[in-house]
């Protein structure tokens, strides 16, 4: 009986352990890269909020890029906004990077960064949105993505402070509080 009861509480402690180890992945160390094939390094940015958007062209939310450019312009000594294309959502990304590149520059004068184009759920979800969308992973919250134009924003220290879904206009107070 106390072998098992001895095993059962080692087994308890190793879980605890494993948990708590995930709850230490660091957001600065998953890989990234940008819309030109480069490789983007997060740990550039520490200091600094960082907004994570995944973006569509031919969405209802598309114009929301306009506000996301202006946000990035007027807080860009203590936010950063990442534009992630994802053609998750009825196809409504589906440019090729150049493509979207020259959509948000010509379109919306899009200057801040972004990336490769991602899958932000299912089988294939990409690093990024498997620490953002799980509590094990960022120690925060777990949530998962409804639709294009979700927001998740990143202290200066790599924690989640928060997520919105599309409809909150990314100037909203509910985000530009944080700011």
């Amino acid at each position: 009986m106390k072998t098992i009861l001895f095993t059962l509480c080692m087994s308890v402690s190793l879980m605890l352990a494993a948990q708590n180890n995930s709850t230490a992945m660091n957001l600065y160390d998953i890989a990234l890269e940008d819309i030109d094939g480069n490789a983007m390094d997060l740990s550039a940015y520490k200091g600094k909020k960082i907004l994570f958007v995944n973006v569509a062209s031919k969405c209802g939310f598309t114009p929301q890029y306009e506000d996301l450019e202006k946000m990035s312009a007027l807080y860009k000594d203590k936010l950063v906004v990442i534009g992630l294309p994802c053609n998750q959502f009825m196809s409504q990304e589906p440019g090729t990077n150049e493509d979207i590149k020259e959509f948000c520059s010509s379109t919306y004068g899009v200057t801040f960064p972004m990336t490769d184009k991602i899958e932000v759920k299912g089988p294939n979800q990409h690093p990024l949105y498997k620490w953002l969308t799980n509590k094990a992973l960022n120690g925060k919250v777990s949530s998962s993505v409804k639709w294009n134009f979700q927001k998740y924003l990143v202290d200066e220290n790599g924690q989640l402070l928060d997520y919105f879904y599309s409809t909150t206009k990314p100037m909203s107070n509910k985000i530009t509080k944080y700011l």
